[in-house]
């Protein structure tokens, strides 16, 4: 076998060029659309912070063949420069993408390549699943920057079991589950005919994400909570990951509709026999009907239905993940050191943890001593 020829992409003209050759691996690897080129490219383009950011894509080629990916970017915070995953911001999954997914080896060969190129001082890689191909990483490697588990867990809840039909998973619910759902129906359809959809192929998004991003603003500030890039005023970020799951044939938009009018919608993708759900949000004038909790309950007893053996709420631990969910994976983080500055941080980081977990501190001073080091 010929040896790998490494490549590592800085810029976007770049990236456009290397597309087919990226699209053809991932269309072999079965891999999930958040390690597709469209994905990060539609990432790239819509940043509204590319000034503090910079590509550090690696690619492993045999001949004209590309056979591996290591997706990551810089980005300057802190003080510092981060190396992660590129798209972090809108991938709940992050990994390697393979020609072969059992070859640890490669994995390796192109961290060694992205810890020569330099230009980071931190590494911080997150969401990894359980068979996550850079899991890898985790053993040593000769020359290259030492990458360890770090304390950033994340909870990952599925919905998966042996019910034939929607209807008998909504049966197998709790009492109170099943009342909640038929209260929120019947608050809901007071405000008109209450219809659960899914979008069509012809059905225009553009108004649909319109009113979702400001579903979404409304809830985040009745919770005092801050906005992301998804959801600022005039971002572009959304519409374009919309636009490659719609691309690529993955997307699946489910709505609630009281009347006509839009109280609830869920941005979903299908692979692999899996219901993913990305973003979910309601509007919060209808909060004492439960759109979204209603919407939720439509969509998975959907999956079911079609034959779907998997309902995965993505990435984090909100309450009603927990109450549905029948399994939870968690997602582990690796973090290493590169420069002086990054390897003090790296250990501020983990000290702080431990006297979090020993003596109840927060990690306030940590983050401190980490921007000192910088």
């Amino acid at each position: 076998m010929s040896p790998e020829r490494f490549e590592i992409v800085r810029n976007a003209e770049r990236l456009a060029a290397v597309g087919p050759a990226w699209t053809a691996l991932w269309s072999r690897s079965g891999a999930l659309v958040f390690q597709s080129h469209p994905w990060v490219s539609a990432w790239w383009a819509s940043a509204p912070d590319r000034e503090r950011r910079a590509l550090a894509i690696v690619l492993a080629w045999r001949g004209d063949t590309l056979v591996g990916v290591l997706p990551l970017a810089t980005v300057r915070r802190k003080g510092f420069r981060v190396l992660e995953w590129a798209a972090k911001d809108c991938s709940d999954f992050g990994d390697a993408l393979l020609a072969d997914r059992t070859n640890a080896g490669l994995v390796r060969r192109m961290w060694q390549q992205a810890s020569r190129a330099g230009g980071f001082d931190l590494a911080y890689l997150n969401r990894l699943l359980p068979d996550a191909a850079a899991r890898a990483l985790l053993t040593p490697i000769s020359g290259s920057t030492r990458l360890r588990l770090n304390h950033r867990d994340e909870a990952n809840w599925r919905v998966r079991g042996p019910w034939p039909t929607g209807q008998a998973w909504f049966d197998a619910q709790s009492k109170k589950t099943r009342q909640n759902y038929r209260r929120g129906q019947k608050s809901l359809g007071e405000h008109g005919p209450l219809t659960f959809r899914l979008l069509g192929p012809e059905e225009p998004l553009g108004p649909v994400l319109d009113k979702l991003t400001r579903f979404k603003r409304a809830w985040l500030a009745t919770h005092n909570l801050p906005s992301t890039a998804f959801y600022d005023e005039g971002s572009q970020a959304l519409p374009a990951m919309v636009e490659v799951l719609a691309g690529t044939g993955l997307l699946h938009a489910f709505v609630l509709e009281c009347g006509g009018a839009l109280v609830a919608v869920s941005i979903n993708f299908v692979q692999a026999g899996t219901m993913m759900a990305f973003v979910t949000t309601y509007d919060p004038a209808f909060e004492r009907g439960s759109p979204g909790m209603v919407l939720m309950m439509d969509y998975i007893m959907w999956s079911i239905d079609h034959g779907l053996h998997t309902v995965d709420f993505l990435c984090g631990d909100e309450g009603f993940k927990g109450r549905f969910g029948t399994e939870s994976l968690t997602l582990a983080s690796m973090m290493g050191g590169r420069t002086p500055q990054g390897a003090a941080a790296h250990l501020v980081d983990r000290t702080g943890h431990v006297l979090k977990q020993r003596f109840g501190k927060t990690d306030d001073a940590a983050s401190h001593a980490a921007e000192a080091a910088a």
